[in-house]
């Protein structure tokens, strides 16, 4: 198998938790999309990321059992990892920033594939849902703190891949951002941290911090 990184994207101040990410650097050398499925259905990452070219930004992700043509955490990672100033994805032209310990992208909500968004009344209550049946793609939160736009959710993908409950999910953010029209400070599973802000003509800013692995 080719070699590839692990990181993770969107971790907690002090370093920990974060949503792995598998990028292959030399995506080119595995054009086969079903060879690209096959190893990213190996490695069982929520989602992998292909840099097809490393200089122009344009990558291809998998998750274990689908091609996306648009994903955040894969995005704010490859971003981090190859610091180019977009990214060329199939749904899009991905901004993307560095900015201090936080990694950012800029993208927009109709790139996002359905995700139905549920909100609770209170954290305790989203801390203790059960993982739903496959079949529905659900991004369950509550308030926090409304007043500081500080938010407390998980991420059910549904997709019946192994995959129950991903840790980070920077598409659904993005979402749900552009749903409340205002800045969010999300913390997600078990600790991770999603930073969000509308922009102009309906884009939406996601960032977070990243960490080389291996």
């Amino acid at each position: 198998m080719s070699e590839y990184d692990v990181l993770r994207v969107f971790c907690a101040p002090n370093g920990g938790y974060g949503n792995e990410l598998g990028v292959f650097r030399n995506g080119s050398l595995i054009p086969d999309p079903a060879e690209r499925q096959e190893r990213a259905a190996k490695l069982g990452f929520s989602e992998t990321v292909f840099v097809d070219d490393p200089e122009r930004g344009v990558i291809d992700i998998y998750t274990p059992t689908v091609r996306l043509p648009f994903a955040g955490h894969p995005c704010v990672g490859a971003a981090w990892l190859l610091d180019v100033p977009e990214l060329v994805t199939p749904a899009g032209v991905v901004g993307a920033r560095l900015d201090g310990e936080f990694s950012w992208i800029e993208a927009l909500p109709e790139w996002v594939p359905p995700r139905t968004l549920r909100q609770y009344a209170t954290p305790a209550e989203v801390d203790t849902l059960p993982v739903p049946p496959a079949g529905e793609w659900i991004y369950a939160w509550a308030w926090q703190d409304e007043a500081a736009g500080r938010i407390r959710a998980r991420a059910f993908p549904g997709r019946g891949d192994g995959i129950e409950e991903d840790e980070a999910t920077g598409a659904a953010a993005l979402l749900l951002t552009d749903r409340l029209g205002r800045a969010l400070n999300i913390t997600q599973g078990t600790g991770s941290q999603l930073l969000t802000a509308p922009q102009p003509h309906g884009w939406v800013e996601v960032g977070g911090r990243v960490y080389l692995e291996r």
